[in-house]
């Protein structure tokens, strides 16, 4: 069963989201780039014949990307624990569970957003955010802002 947060419980946990976020962009694109390593070493591997190998570079490559994978198994595991979801890793789109008029819809925060300012349908996604209003705010337990 998912976690339903107010507008004011998930507001409490940007910072942490924020700085989740952040790390696992970074962890994202280190990832990729010790993975585009690996593939340039293996490449050149074959093309030489075996003769090229460098254990040292592919054990750094190998390592980073362990560490890459690591940090970001946990970003996502602070999310699951958070009960927070990750829509959009790449611009940092995070929704929360919540329930307006008893419906389940989403809180949606992108990094940057100085707050969680919209909310949307959970099948329509970003496209369909809507701002948040007074009945809004009535009714999912935020304060104005």
């Amino acid at each position: 069963m998912p976690r339903y947060f107010t507008l004011a419980e998930a507001r409490q946990y940007l910072p942490a989201v924020g700085s989740a976020v952040r790390g696992g962009i970074d962890a994202k694109k280190s990832l990729q780039t010790a993975d585009q390593d690996h593939r340039a070493r293996v490449e050149k591997i074959m093309y030489s014949g075996g003769l090229a190998v460098n254990p040292q570079a592919a054990f750094h490559t190998r390592e980073q990307r362990d560490t890459s994978a690591a940090k970001l198994k946990q970003m996502f595991e602070c999310f699951e624990e958070i009960g927070c979801v990750v829509k959009d890793l790449d611009v940092g789109l995070i929704d929360f569970p919540a329930l307006y008029r008893g419906k389940e819809v989403y809180l949606c925060w992108r990094l940057g957003e100085p707050d969680i300012g919209f909310w949307h349908p959970i099948d329509e996604g970003f496209a369909g955010r809507r701002p948040i209003d007074h009945d809004f705010l009535r009714e999912c337990g935020g304060d104005a802002a």
